[in-house]
């Protein structure tokens, strides 16, 4: 947890931006959290789902002006996020841009005006584009392991694209899924799973019963002896996420490891 307040800056940040009238309608029957939530709170926090009902981006909404900023991951995932809402542009009157990078900011305590809540969890502190200057930074480590305490997925870091489901994931308790705004792609399969308690593993923080042993690389496969429990996702040093078999919970201990109760 954190003792102090502090900030990061956070790595591989870009955005889209989402202009014109029918900005909110157009997003509306894509994503999986309900945008008519920004007249209440300044910051959401959803999916884009494939129409299987799998990852595929996770991102930030706010409003700034007349547009939706969409923060998201960078580079080629900032382009393929815009690519994908593209194809169901058709005759909405919107526009559709994307930043490639962009600078974001997080922290405890009192953040900068512009910074906004972490709306996934209270103790994730603000986030925004400006640098304060009233707290010291820290290293992206302190926060990290942070967010993991928390048991808080960190992007495709965490989610897999096209693998990765929200039941699975936590999506709901990490404010991010409505069940109540109307339809949305992937919707059929997340209400299935949700309704009829179909799923049969989760990512869950992880730790070594050892300190002093650092976990396995993202994508490696956790073992209890002979039998596979899960599988490695973002880690740091004894501190992780694993996408955990539901069966293999009770075998953890015998793979050197441990669960991390989120607060």
């Amino acid at each position: 947890m954190m003792n102090s307040d502090f900030f990061v800056k956070l790595p591989n940040r870009g955005a889209v931006i989402i202009g014109g009238e029918d900005r909110k309608i157009f997003l509306q029957g894509l994503i999986t959290n309900d945008v008519n939530l920004l007249e209440s709170q300044p910051c959401l926090y959803s999916w884009m789902l494939t129409p299987q009902g799998r990852f595929m981006h996770d991102f930030f909404i706010s409003e700034q002006n007349d547009t939706l900023l969409l923060e998201c991951e960078d580079g080629e995932r900032a382009q393929d996020f815009w690519a994908n809402l593209k194809k169901f542009k058709l005759r909405s009157k919107i526009t559709l841009d994307w930043l490639e990078t962009i600078d974001v900011f997080a922290g405890s305590g009192t953040g900068p005006a512009d910074a906004l809540p972490d709306p996934r969890h209270a103790a994730l502190g603000w986030r925004g584009p400006t640098a304060p200057t009233h707290i010291p930074d820290a290293p992206f480590d302190l926060w990290d392991r942070h967010r993991l305490t928390l048991g808080i997925p960190d992007g495709s870091r965490d989610l897999t694209p096209e693998r990765a489901m929200p039941m699975e994931s936590g999506l709901d308790r990490l404010n991010g899924l409505s069940f109540t705004k109307g339809c949305f792609m992937g919707q059929e399969l997340t209400a299935r799973m949700h309704y009829r308690d179909l799923t049969k593993k989760h990512l869950i923080t992880i730790q070594t019963l050892d300190p002093a042993n650092t976990l396995p690389v993202s994508g490696t496969a956790l073992q209890a002896g002979d039998k596979v429990i899960g599988e490695m996702h973002s880690s740091c040093g004894d501190l992780g996420m694993a996408l955990i078999r539901d069966e293999g919970l009770d075998l953890l201990e015998q793979a050197g490891l441990t669960t991390v109760a989120a607060p």
